[in-house]
């Protein structure tokens, strides 16, 4: 499970918004100057995130929590995010250019037209992949514990294997 800390701004039906901040672990290494995380947090800054996260321990506003998402969702969120529409691109591109290739066309439009419409089919299917899991508890994030109390979720996530039900 990925955990991050945050503060809980509201609560309302069963789910909590809460703000994080976008932490570096630079300064702590003796490469802190020469690396890129170091040179892409001095360029981010600390920013805060406002995350909307499933609350089944009944927090407060104004209480610092701990929240977690599974490492698995994590993985195929991002990976539908980053890498698929990308992939389409590229397979629309060379899918238009063996097209054109084999129709004789010596012009790059082409595999240009064929980018083009493998992006847009890439981010259409991101679109539906959304949607379809907006409601689905595998991929939201849930508040584990609050901070400093002996309040804590984490052993009925880890035994079940699912976050628990709100309420």
């Amino acid at each position: 499970m990925i955990e991050e800390q945050g503060l809980v701004l509201e609560v309302a039906d069963g789910v909590a918004w809460v703000e994080t901040r976008r932490q570096s672990v630079c300064g702590q290494c003796a490469v802190n100057k020469g690396c890129g995380t170091s040179v892409l947090a001095q360029v981010l800054g600390n920013r805060r995130s406002r995350v909307r996260a499933i609350d089944p321990v009944g927090v407060r506003p104004g209480q610092s929590v701990r929240i977690g998402i599974e490492e698995g969702a994590f993985l195929r969120g991002s990976l539908a995010l980053y890498l698929l529409p990308l992939l389409c691109l590229f397979l629309g591109g060379l899918l238009g250019e063996v097209l054109a290739a084999r129709l004789g066309i010596l012009q790059e439009w082409p595999a240009l037209l064929g980018a083009l419409a493998g992006g847009g089919l890439g981010f259409y299917w991101l679109r539906r992949f959304s949607c379809r899991i907006r409601d689905d508890r595998r991929y939201q994030p849930v508040i584990l514990g609050v901070v400093g109390t002996g309040i804590d979720t984490v052993s009925a996530v880890s035994r079940s294997g699912s976050h628990p039900t709100p309420g």
